[in-house]
This record gives C-alpha cells, structure tokens and sequence, in this order.
C-alpha cells in the first residue's frame, strides 16, 4: 500500500523501546515504527518501562486511558509483547492488534497468560511457526520483524575490526545478544573451549552491552555468528548476519532453518559444545563470506511495513 493511501492514526504500546537507560532496547520495534511512519502512518508510541518497575504495567492502565483521552482519535493499537496487549486492551473503543515476538510465549507463567490471552486480542502476529505453535489455535498472521538493510550490509573486515579494536588477526567468532540463561552462553564457551582442544584458535567476541548502531560492524569484524538459544521466535541476529553475509552456526530454533536454508557457508547444529565446536571450525576453515544477503531482502523493513500495513487496513475496514 503506498505511503498517499495510510490515512490512518495507530498508538504502539509496548514494553520494549529504546530509551535513555537502555538505548538499544527493543530497537526491533522502534524499527518497525519508524518504517510505518514511512508509509504515511501517522504513529504514536506509549512506552511502559517495566524493566525500570513492575509498578509501571498496572500504571499503564490509567496513562493509556489519560494518553486517549488527550490525543487526537486513532483507528487502533498496536501492542508488543502480553503485558502490553493486556494494557491495550482494557479499553474497549479500539480494535487491538498484539504481536507475539519470541520466548515470551513459552517462558514460565508468562506462556500461560499469552496462551489464555491472546484470544481476547482481535488480531494476532507471530513472528514464526514456533511462535503460533506454542499458542491456542486463534487466527494468527506471521510476519516477522524487518531487517534495516541500509545498516546491516556487507563492509570491509579489516576496517570493522580496526574500528571496534579487535585483533586484525585471528579467528572471531561473534555471540551477538543478552547473555539470559536462555541464550545458552554456557553452551557457547563449552563450544570454544572445545574448539581449542580441536586445534582451532579462535576468540569468541560478545556484543552484548553495545549501541545498536555497533551491532554492523561487530558483524563484519567477525568471522561466524553462533547461536545456541533454547527459544527464539525469529531471532534479529540471524537475519541481520545473513544481511552481512556473515557464515552462521545456530541451533534450529525459530525460524532459523527457514532464513539460512541453502546459503552455503551457514549451518544447523545441536545445541551440544561438541557439535557446536565441530561447525564453527568449518565454518572457520572455509573463510570468506556467504551470500545470505540475498536470500532476506524480501525480509528488509520496507516490505515487512507494507506487510504489517496491509492487517491495519484490513483491521480498519472490518469496523466499518
């Protein structure tokens, strides 16, 4: 739907966004709405920070009824993630689109309030099957989150790595993400450690912690990703890489398979040190770049906000 054509008000509510404290928090989402404004969305965003207090969740009730009452009306809401959705819909004028982003649905009781949830919402994404498979069988539609094209592309390694101070030499490999329990770092490690038993020297690199704008070049300083999680739903890493035509090794998680599938120099392994190690040093071995790049511009944010586009006004026009 072309940009003349969005003649539409929508409010984001979410609990995931980038702020002051945590600038490259839920950059995913901001990403997302930057992209729709784009295409002529006229877009608001009500940001409630539950990672500075739990408090701020049962406070969302009431800012969300003061931030109606005091902007101008919109067509619908557009919520991230459960404690959002529920926020959003406990006022009953607008139509509630909830998108469900990752491990949030199976995560304890969390998954359990996603699960007897989202069939209150009156549209629901997914970012990939494994997402809609954890979840009742309501309607759903699966559209992940988009890449940044224009940062995620292919630069000159030894500049990457002169930039960000890593060695100029030597194998890297990169673990880009927050180190939760659920990420499996310890998985990781095990891996490296194997890999020096193997022979292979190889450093591994963390870009935890680091702006969101550094993320590109980590990737082009590096020689393979690797990711071990026990749940994803369509990890940004991966696609981001494969924008990068970085090599991956990853558990088959999300919808991993599905991205790197016949990109050669990318791989599928079990979520064991041993296996893991055994990919990445042939990963390592084969040097050079993929051509992942390719095989996920249909995935770049332009096209996921037409796609995302397309539900408001299908959501709009069913009101009328």
């Amino acid at each position: 739907m072309p940009a003349r054509d969005a003649e539409m008000r929508v409010l984001a509510v979410t609990n995931m966004y980038p702020n002051p404290r945590e600038p490259a928090l839920g950059t995913f989402v901001r990403d997302q709405v930057e992209s729709l404004r784009d295409l002529g969305v006229d877009m608001d965003v009500l940001f409630i920070d539950g990672k500075a207090s739990r408090w701020e969740y049962l406070a969302g009730f009431g800012r969300l009824r003061w931030w109606l009452r005091t902007h101008p009306p919109y067509d619908l809401i557009h919520a991230h993630y459960i404690f959002s959705g529920l926020v959003a819909k406990s006022q009953r004028r607008l139509p509630v689109l909830l998108t469900h982003h990752g491990i949030e649905v199976v995560l304890g009781w969390q998954g359990t309030l996603c699960r007897v949830a989202t069939p209150w919402m009156d549209r629901v994404i997914v970012t990939s099957e494994a997402v809609r498979n954890a979840l009742p069988r309501v309607r759903t539609d699966l559209v992940p989150c988009g890449i940044d094209t224009e940062r995620f592309r292919p630069m000159d390694r030894g500049e990457a790595r002169a930039r960000l101070g890593l060695p100029a030499e030597g194998g890297l490999v990169l673990f880009a993400g927050e180190p939760r329990p659920e990420k499996r770092l310890d998985v990781i490690r095990a891996a490296m450690d194997e890999l020096r038993r193997l022979g292979t020297d190889a450093e591994l690199v963390t870009a935890a912690g680091r702006p969101h704008a550094d993320v590109p070049l980590f990737m082009n300083a590096c020689d393979v990703l690797v990711l071990a999680s026990d749940f994803e739903g369509s990890p940004m890493v991966i696609k981001e890489a494969m924008a990068c035509n970085l090599p991956i090794v990853s558990v088959d998680v999300g919808d991993v398979a599905q991205v790197v599938r016949g990109t050669e120099g990318c791989a599928l392994c079990r979520r064991e040190p041993g296996d893991v190690a055994d990919k990445l040093q042939r990963a390592l071995r084969r040097g050079g770049r993929t051509d992942g790049r390719g095989a996920v511009m249909h995935l770049s944010q332009p096209e996921i906000a037409r796609r995302i586009l397309g539900i408001y006004g299908e959501m709009v026009e069913g009101r009328r």
